[in-house]
């Protein structure tokens, strides 16, 4: 799957766990500052893509580098090739 693909299904995923509209999610959204998510909810993001799309993600070691969802998207487009 392209990256196109990735990022349409990944910001589905996002407002669907989050309760915010699609439109409000975008590559430079931060998960805390622009939607909202607490640590429980970024756990259950987590969950919710590695179910989406089958891949383990290692939230401790990414959790630094992963504020927003475009970083997000980039690491899944990594790991679901």
């Amino acid at each position: 799957m392209d990256r196109a693909g990735i990022a349409s299904r990944v910001k589905k995923v996002i407002a669907n766990q989050l309760d915010v509209d699609e439109g409000k999610v975008s590559e430079t959204s931060s998960f805390i500052d622009d939607l909202g998510a607490d640590s429980i909810d970024l756990v259950q993001l987590v969950m919710a893509v590695e179910k989406e799309f089958e891949i383990e993600m290692e939230i401790e070691e990414n959790k630094a580098e992963i504020q927003t969802v475009g970083q997000a998207i980039e690491l899944i487009f990594i790991k679901a090739r």
